[in-house]
């Protein structure tokens, strides 16, 4: 084409969009209609420079809508790679023409992943906002790290009733994170809870005093350990390489919602109580002179976690009877080491361990499990009867939303007061989050939710479920939801519709639990 036919063309296209610009209620059909049938009747244009005057009219219209912020109805990636590809056989035959294929479908990934990245970002402001009043979900901003050194550190969770009293039926609960260097030791210790340890990643030697008898335990990834309230304790991280993560739920027993940690062979930080105590009881109970005391505990270090050599690590445990040879098989248990998940399928994997198969969980009412959870998959919609979920993410990235009672108004927390209970009318909010690593969220019993993973990558959930006993778990979509039982007359009732239009509603998903979450079901067919 020539440098004048080009230029009648711009100037034609410019035309026709000037004569639209100001039809502001005018409809992209009709307006796209037009501006190709002004392109296709001018006659002093052959097809080659019809079909440029369309392909800039195109672009023009793309940057306009761009220029208004006005986004396209519908984005169908379908439809525009086939479009791109047709424009391709002008390229002839052979590599041009699969070279121009191939830069289709890149052009499409990249806008795609624009379009999700853009709609990531708009849910991330929609999160942002209503995290600043969610009492159900902590950050890392929540945490305060009590020990630290350089090989290692312990993180402890603000107490679950520190923004809100909605979760005081967990006040007797904090969650604490250990974190080891390779080669680490964790100096000897006991505190006034009882603890479930889950080693989340790591390989672990543990050491614990029962009366008269020490107990050492090889653990690993995946193992659930008890620790009762008192007991002394130390650890090393054995692995030359791998960093040690432990997750642990304390049951506190003196005060609601607080615990403390008591430390006999230590220095100035944390202090040592041995060396709290007098020098004349101290020369009494163990019978050395003053002299000799205060130079041994002078000797002291000042750090809870010290690094190792191998040679130590090899000795630790030896005689004391390391697991499974000599010692309590049932403590601890291995989540990961059952014959088969729970649930399973292709948008993800949930392990459970109740007290059925871990006895020393019934002492806290609790079942342990862990989500695996496919990204861009969800897990289907639900509620506990009464347990309550305290959950923490442990690997990956995704996002929560939960529907509680509304009681953000004055209203409301005085009725709340009052009477315990709400009036008839209930109305609910959606909490939503982000749920980046080391997130720790609450769902309440009753409280419906959902949890969906990352575009990006999966979402691995530890979880500890309290008041266990008795407890139901309610789905509300999926394979065998609740909505599923119910007799005609009440799916009719219920919903002020044939039932035949309920079971298409309620029916139409036949996957179990782990669901395709919304970054998928664009791809789906549905009935």
């Amino acid at each position: 084409m020539s440098a004048k036919s080009k230029l009648s063309a711009v100037i034609l296209v410019l035309s026709v969009a000037a004569l639209f610009a100001g039809l502001a209620s005018a409809k992209q059909d009709p307006e796209r209609k037009q501006c190709s049938h002004q392109c296709r009747v001018q006659q002093q244009f052959d097809e080659e420079q019809k079909e440029e005057c369309m392909r800039k009219y195109e672009e023009y219209h793309r940057e306009k809508k761009e220029r208004e912020g006005v986004k396209e109805l519908e984005f169908d990636p379908d439809r525009r790679l086939r479009e791109c590809q047709s424009r391709c056989m002008r390229q002839g035959r052979g590599e041009a023409q699969q070279l121009c294929r191939f830069r289709c479908r890149q052009r499409l990934e990249r806008e795609h992943d624009r379009r999700w990245e853009e709609e990531g970002k708009k849910h991330t402001k929609e999160y942002e906002e209503e995290e600043k009043h969610n009492p159900y979900v902590f950050e890392d901003r929540h945490f305060s790290t009590p020990i630290k050194t350089g090989k290692g550190r312990v993180d402890l969770l603000t107490k679950f009733t520190h923004n809100s009293d909605l979760l005081r039926g967990i006040e007797n609960y904090r969650l604490a994170l250990l974190v080891a260097n390779p080669k680490a030791f964790l100096i000897p210790n006991h505190f006034d809870a009882n603890a479930i340890f889950v080693v989340t990643q790591g390989r672990v030697i543990i050491s614990m005093i029962h009366e008269d008898k020490r107990r050492s335990f090889n653990i690993e990834t995946g193992d659930i350990i008890r620790v009762r309230s008192g007991t002394p304790l130390y650890l090393i991280n054995r692995d030359d390489s791998e960093k040690l993560f432990i997750v642990k739920l304390l049951q506190t027993v003196n005060r609601p919602d607080h615990y403390e940690v008591f430390y006999g062979a230590a220095g100035a930080k944390p202090e040592s109580f041995y060396a709290t105590f007098s020098i004349e009881i101290l020369e009494a109970a163990l019978k050395n002179s003053r002299d000799k005391l205060e130079r041994f505990f002078d000797k002291q270090g000042k750090e809870a976690i010290l690094a190792v050599s191998k040679e130590q690590i090899e000795e630790c445990g030896k005689g004391g009877g390391i697991w499974p040879f000599g010692s309590d098989s049932k403590n601890p248990f291995n989540l990961f080491k059952k014959r088969r998940p729970s649930k399973s399928n292709k948008y993800g994997q949930l392990f459970e361990v109740d007290a059925d198969e871990f006895q020393h969980l019934k002492d806290f009412d609790l079942r342990v499990s862990y989500a695996n959870i496919s990204r861009g998959s969800m897990i289907a919609p639900l509620y506990n009867s009464r347990a309550i979920k305290i959950a923490i993410v442990v690997q990956g990235e995704g996002y929560l939303e939960m529907v509680p009672p509304d009681v953000s108004s004055k209203s409301s927390h005085r009725q709340s007061r009052d009477s315990g209970q709400r009036k008839s009318g209930s109305s609910y909010q959606k909490m939503s989050s982000r749920l980046p690593f080391d997130t720790v969220f609450v769902v309440p019993a009753g409280h419906p939710f959902v949890t969906v993973a990352s575009r990006r990558t999966n979402l691995e959930v530890l979880c500890f479920e309290v008041n266990i006993e008795n407890n139901v778990r309610y789905l509300l979509a999926g394979e065998g939801n609740f909505v599923q039982q119910f007799e005609k007359e009440a799916k009719e009732l219920a919903f002020k519709t044939r039932e035949e239009e309920v079971d298409m509603i309620f029916g139409n998903q036949d996957e179990e639990f782990f669901l395709p979450g919304p970054s998928q079901q664009g791809s789906r067919d549905y009935k």
